[in-house]
């Protein structure tokens, strides 16, 4: 059964309950209602889904690089950590593919920001560990391709 609701009441209706929102949002487009439908809102939300999806895999991009750079370069912290270390990497790699396919669109995206995203994770690391910036190379020392490839783990 079709929503009747004025238009200021839906998008007041956003700002107090976002899941009836939502369910009034979902029946109206369901059911052609597109004068009941808040569009302003709805247009934020799914631009905010993208940016969502973008700054999940950049989130994981950064602890796979960061976990990369230690199985590397941290020899000393090694023999403890490394199985840890490999372990992340591999999490981190398949919840990428899971997001990339989803949404494959993304994958070149990936691409644009590698090298900002691996300034970033050497950064990370610095600040979290104290150790000397010269231990971690400034430039990827490791393809993107490799970040991604579930096949590839150093050392």
């Amino acid at each position: 059964m079709p929503f009747t609701t004025p238009t200021s009441a839906v998008s007041t209706l956003y700002e107090v309950d976002f899941y009836e929102w939502l369910q009034h949002t979902v029946e109206a487009i369901k059911h052609r209602n597109f004068d009941q439908v808040d569009w302003d809102n709805l247009i934020e939300e799914v631009e905010s889904m993208g940016r969502s999806e973008k700054r999940e895999l950049k989130s994981r991009l950064l602890v796979i690089l960061e976990h990369l750079l230690k199985l590397i370069f941290w020899d000393s912290e090694k023999p403890q950590n490394a199985r840890g270390w490999r372990n992340t990497v591999i999490e981190q790699r398949n919840q990428v593919d899971l997001i990339l396919e989803d949404s494959p669109s993304l994958k070149p995206w990936l691409a644009e920001i590698f090298v900002d995203s691996y300034a970033k994770a050497r950064q990370h690391i610095l600040q979290k560990s104290g150790l000397p910036g010269e231990m971690f190379p400034i430039q990827p020392p490791f393809p993107l391709e490799n970040v991604l490839n579930t096949d590839w783990l150093p050392g």
